[in-house]
Formats: structure tokens, sequence, C-alpha cells
């Protein structure tokens, strides 16, 4: 945006801003941050201190749980329930329907924190459904435990230094480049 205002040689409060759309019956509670460029349909509902980031678009019937962020660049469909401390990325689709319980967090990185990659770029933004999701601590999981979710929900316990992959989940060895704590700062 500042990029922008630069090229057109106006000042920042001469430039016109496409502000929020926001459909019928909505209820925002209190501390909820809803940053420029947000279009949300009807019924939305929130919890307290829920943060929706800009360029995201929210169909109907959509409840979000209290502390949940959507990070910039994301659509969400009609009828989907986002429970309390959810934290969805930047260019995610949660398509209609969906149901994403408490805490938790969608990742949509195409490299694994654990292993270096040299990153070339630009990349197609991929589509995460819901499907991969990453369960650890806020410092990082300090057992090693990394699990991959796809169509149905993984239940029960991964041990340390194990992999969870597949439907049903089959527990594996951990690959040996992969045996390393989380690098998260």
């Amino acid at each position: 945006m500042l990029r922008e205002v630069a090229e057109k040689k106006i000042g920042l409060e001469e430039y016109r801003f496409n502000g929020v759309k926001i459909g019928d019956n909505a209820v925002i509670r209190s501390n909820t941050v809803i940053y420029c460029d947000v279009k949300i349909g009807n019924n939305l509902r929130t919890g307290h201190n829920v943060m929706i980031r800009e360029e995201t678009t929210i169909g109907d019937n959509v409840l979000i749980g209290t502390n949940a962020v959507i990070e910039g660049k994301t659509r969400i469909g009609n009828n989907v329930s986002i429970q309390s401390n959810v934290y969805i990325p930047t260019n995610t689709v949660v398509e209609d329907f969906v149901f994403l319980g408490p805490n938790v967090v969608l990742t949509n990185d195409k490299y694994p924190i654990r292993e270096e990659y040299p990153l070339k770029g630009p990349h197609k933004a991929w589509r995460n459904r819901g499907r991969q999701r990453r369960r650890s601590s806020r410092r990082g999981d300090r057992r090693g435990r990394l699990c991959r979710r796809r169509r149905r929900r993984h239940e029960g316990h991964v041990p340390a230094w194990k992999l969870a992959i597949g439907v049903p989940a089959k527990i594996l060895d951990l690959p040996r480049r992969l045996k390393t704590l989380n690098r998260i700062q």
C-alpha cells in the first residue's frame, strides 16, 4: 500500500482505503481487530480478541472463537466453525462446512523448519484445506514429534522422535535428517 501511495505521489491522508465490508447480523465482541480490505458475509459471530488480517474473505454463517488469528490473504467458506485459539496462516483456503477445533494450528509452510533448504521464489501459494496440522507447544516440541494430518484426525499419542502420517495414521521412525529440535524463534 505504501508503495502505491508513493507511486501516485499523494499523501497518506489522501489515499482511499478499501475498508471492511461486513454482512447483516454480525456479532463482533470486544478487542476484535479487523484489518482493511476484508469482506465478511452474513451472520458472523466472533469471540473476544479475534484478529482478522487484510485481504481476507469470510463467507456466511461463520463462527470465529476467542483469541483466533486469521492471517491475511485467506479465504474462509460458508458454515465454518473456527473454535478458540485457532491459528490460520496466510494464503490458506478453508472450504465450506469445516470445523476447526480448539487450539488447532494450520501450517502451509512448504519446507519444514527442521531442515535447511535453499528457498527459491516466487512460489505459487499452496492451498491448505485444513488437512495438514502440526501440533507443538509455543516454544516448539522439545521431544521431536512431527504429525501430519490428511483427511481424518490422528487419534492418540505420537511417541517422541516418531512420525505419524497417512490415513489411518501409521507411526514411523523420524527420518535421520529430521532428528533435530525445532528451530522456532
